[in-house]
């Protein structure tokens, strides 16, 4: 007891210090690990051939977007016909932020594409990255 009482500080700050390492995990398990890092978005394009998608607005798209993403806005995510028709290839979900696309994640994996997920940050992590951004013709 005596130990605890004198090293009290020490034992909180490895405590928090466990927590915060154990936080990430735990909040991707309760989102259904919907959200990667670029990296591993660009892992899954490269090896799993998995398709990127901006769910972006038409104007964010034209704006900037990751080279090679279709353009499916959130609001056209049903029934869409420029998603695959393999639902089991993943799909790679970006918006300007990250927060439409994690909706869009959800959505999709409702529908039915199990490997729907977002890349974290959006295309501003994106860019941040160095990875490839083109601009549309408006």
């Amino acid at each position: 007891m005596k130990f605890i009482l004198d090293n009290w500080i020490l034992i909180l700050a490895a405590l928090t210090s466990g927590a915060l390492l154990v936080w990430p995990m735990l909040k991707d398990g309760a989102a259904g690990g919907s959200t990667v890092s670029t990296s591993e978005a660009v892992r899954l394009i490269n090896r799993e051939k998995g398709v990127l998608v901006d769910v972006g607005e038409p104007a964010e798209y034209a704006a900037g977007h990751a080279t090679g993403a279709r353009n499916v806005p959130f609001g056209q995510l049903e029934g869409a016909k420029a998603l695959p028709t393999n639902k089991a290839l993943p799909l790679v979900l970006l918006c300007p932020s990250g927060a439409r696309a994690g909706k869009a994640a959800a959505l999709l994996r409702k529908a039915g594409y199990a490997n729907a997920v977002a890349v974290s940050g959006g295309t501003a992590a994106w860019r941040e990255a160095g990875l490839p951004i083109e601009k549309s013709a408006a």
